[in-house]
């Protein structure tokens, strides 16, 4: 078995890798390739342990990821095993390993929802998750010019210069999300807003938004608008979603769509479904993460630690 840390992780995997893999991943689950279940949480005072698994027969793996979060942050691994023979192949330390996997989900998203000429992005939000997802967006589309929104200035005006050298692009900082959102043909939000940071009525036709920053039903971060505009509100997951979205849930409740009536992004990545029917309509994706896609990551990490020894026994 091979323990591979943090640091290797970030000098193993490429935004390209990942998306690749993840891509795959919604491939072989549209195909009926692949067995994902849904996280499950055991919650103590001031302690949840998050556990969620999956297996992919065309890798031959099975793997999990179990994750803590407490009043000290969160510590996250990935634990991947051959799938013929039960071997333990690796343990790794899955932080930047989880944020490459969720940025790369909205990429694929991106890919096949948004506008084939979409070049404007606005982010909301301007964390840890909004790195990957603004380099996501970028290694599927030809982005050029980026508009960010965070509460906290000094984070805001350091995430933009941060991802203008990183991407060799301009990202400039707003001093609101409605500035974000003016003339964007992609909207992300990746927050940890309790209530709606989008507004549905911000959005010109046309615009594909990737909502990845609220997996409980008690957040939301984008308002009943924004869905009852969608044409094609897709999930990558409809069992995981109705568990734990809470962007969802009270337009579900209340009418404006129905749970079977989403369209899961495996079905729209393995040619099934459509991610758009014209360019002006809006599309949306909800993300809540797949164990799947962590495996398939974990995959990339793995085989690339064991050519390059970036590992320990």
């Amino acid at each position: 078995m091979l323990y591979i840390e943090e640091e290797d992780v970030a000098g193993l995997l490429s935004m390209e890798e990942a998306l690749g893999a993840v891509e795959d991943t919604f491939k072989w689950l549209g195909a009926g390739g692949g067995v994902n279940i849904p996280r499950s949480r055991v919650r103590l005072p001031g302690h949840t342990l998050h556990v969620m698994s999956a297996g992919i027969p065309a890798l031959n793996l099975t793997g999990l990821k179990a994750y803590t979060t407490t009043r000290h942050g969160a510590r996250f691994v990935v634990l991947l095993f051959q799938a013929d023979t039960g071997e333990l192949l690796a343990m790794i330390e899955a932080d930047r390993l989880g944020q490459m996997r969720t940025g790369a989900a909205s990429g694929v998203a991106t890919k096949y929802m948004a506008r084939e000429d979409a070049a404007t992005v606005g982010v909301i939000g301007t964390g840890w998750q909004a790195r990957s997802q603004l380099a996501a967006v970028c290694g599927v589309r030809k982005v050029t010019s980026v508009r960010a929104f965070g509460r906290d200035r000094p984070r805001r005006e350091a995430y933009c210069r941060e991802m203008s050298d990183e991407l060799g692009l301009s990202v400039q900082p707003v001093e609101s999300s409605r500035a974000c959102v003016d003339e964007a043909d992609v909207v992300i939000t990746v927050t940890s807003a309790s209530q709606p940071v989008l507004e549905g009525s911000w959005l010109a036709p046309g615009t594909h938004v990737n909502a990845a920053g609220s997996n409980a039903l008690v957040r939301s971060e984008i308002d009943e608008e924004t869905v009852r505009r969608a044409s094609v509100v897709a999930v990558d997951s409809r069992e995981q979603a109705r568990m734990e979205c809470g962007d969802l849930l009270a337009p579900v409740e209340k009418g404006l769509l129905q749970w079977d009536s989403m369209t899961e992004l495996a079905d729209i990545v393995a040619g099934h479904a459509p991610g758009r029917k014209e360019p002006g309509d809006i599309t949306l994706f909800e993300s809540q993460g797949l164990a799947a896609e962590d495996v398939a990551v974990a995959s990339v990490v793995y085989e690339k630690a064991k050519a390059n020894g970036a590992a320990r026994p």
